[in-house]
């Protein structure tokens, strides 16, 4: 049975380069009917933090990549010892003071990456390794390969950058007595000006929730990130690409992480989600604002939500385009009231929230009309009374409709708003 294992060190939160690779492994596993494990390498006692466990632990779950097993490499410090031991016994291995250190024979190493094809190490160029330091911890590579062989992990696919611990890590195989699994090396994530940095997007899985962004974006995203389902396909689901997914398919190259890509990914989600649902996601956006009370009006929200969706590339989106319809004070910005509200539309405003107090029905259609028919009666254009009415009601030079944003802001705040933008 294929066997993988995403092995994440709790010195940290989950970032985006280890999520795209914990879900390769997920998609390999899945595709070939086998198992993912999680191994925790909790292994430095001063660094590790169970904060970041539980991070990395929600992220996953959130993300939707399901473990198979859980592993904590804390719990197996005996197993560690045990290995290292006989390998003193066997002369393998040499003693430095506290510290167990493997010799390192010289040969040449060949390994048949299944995404980079061959590649060839040289030993000599390598020093004896530690396998248990002198605090009596192992060191990563001995874990890994202890906790590999007893998982009876098949395939390594792990970021390219792990290579140079490739050949260490076949020589600890080799003196243990072990067959070494498959590698796969993942291509690096760069940023459009090189390494990825936080301003380029290395940031952590929960910060991207806490900005908005979908799960099913995030995992379609990094899926794309050296990897394509075939025929220009962008927006495809975890199950479909599981169904089409090749680790031999994975390019080489170097995978470019575009923010403006991401959130675009990300918008379409949200516009094809019904109201209802991007409304339960919205909610502990709006309640952390202190936008909406316990005692919401529901129906109202969704037809908000609806009302913005179509312009929303996060979540949180929501906050900067909605937001004037929450709040009782509205501010408008100085450059935009000098743009649009500088000449006086006092009689036009009046005459306008007349009309509209006065309307039965409060609607789009019928505050169209009762505006258009002002408009005519005043001989001017639409035109030079839509843009101060926007900027009166909402801060905002653009939007929805602005009989759409009338309705849903409703008549008393609309009135309001409209009597006091020249007072």
């Amino acid at each position: 049975m294929i066997k993988v294992r995403f092995a994440p060190s709790p010195t940290g939160y989950l970032h985006i380069g280890g999520a795209r690779t914990a879900l390769f492994n997920w998609m390999y596993a899945r595709a070939q009917a086998g198992k993912f494990v999680l191994r925790i390498e909790d292994t430095d006692r001063q660094r590790s933090r169970q904060e970041f466990v539980d991070e990395i632990l929600d992220s996953m779950r959130w993300l939707g990549l399901a473990w198979d097993e859980l592993y904590y490499q804390s719990e197996r410090f005996d197993v560690y010892r045990q290995r290292a031991q006989a390998l003193l016994e066997q002369g393998k291995a040499y003693k430095d003071g506290d510290a167990v250190i493997l010799k390192m024979p010289v040969e040449e190493i060949k390994i048949d990456d299944l995404i980079r094809g061959e590649i060839v190490f040289d030993t000599a160029t390598i020093k004896d390794q530690v396998l248990m330091k002198s605090d009596g911890s192992p060191t990563y590579s001995f874990a890994c390969v202890v906790d590999d062989a007893a998982m009876e992990i098949t395939h390594v696919i792990r970021g390219e950058d792990h290579i140079s611990n490739t050949p260490k890590q076949i020589m600890i195989y080799q003196a243990l007595g072990l067959k070494p699994p498959k590698f796969a090396h993942l291509p690096l994530i760069m940023g459009d000006e090189g390494r990825l940095s936080k301003r380029t997007g290395a940031v952590a899985v929960s910060d991207y929730r806490k900005e908005g962004f979908l799960p099913e974006a995030i995992v379609n995203y990094l899926m794309l990130l050296g990897w394509s389902p075939g025929g220009n396909q962008e927006k495809v689901g975890l199950a479909c690409a599981v169904k089409k997914f090749s680790i031999k398919k994975v390019n080489k190259a170097a995978a470019i992480f575009s923010m403006d890509k991401l959130k675009w990914l990300n918008g379409q989600y949200i516009k094809e989600m019904p109201a209802g649902k991007l409304t339960d996601l919205i909610i502990p956006f709006l309640k952390e604002k202190g936008y909406i009370s316990a005692d919401f009006d529901r129906e109202r929200l969704e037809k908000i939500v609806d009302l913005f969706k179509v312009r929303m590339a996060t979540l949180t989106d929501f906050l900067e385009w909605a937001d004037f319809i929450f709040v009782d004070k509205l501010t408008v910005g100085g450059e935009t009231r000098q743009q649009h509200l500088s000449h006086d539309r006092s009689k036009e405003f009046q005459l306008l929230s007349e009309r509209i107090s006065r309307l039965d029905t409060f609607d789009a259609a019928s505050l169209e009309k009762a505006f258009r028919d002002l408009v005519a009666e005043l001989g001017i254009q639409a035109s030079e009374l839509v843009h101060p009415v926007r900027v009166a009601l909402t801060g905002k030079t653009i939007g929805p409709g602005l009989f759409d944003t009338m309705a849903i802001l409703g008549k008393e705040k609309t009135v309001q708003r409209l009597q006091a933008a020249f007072l």
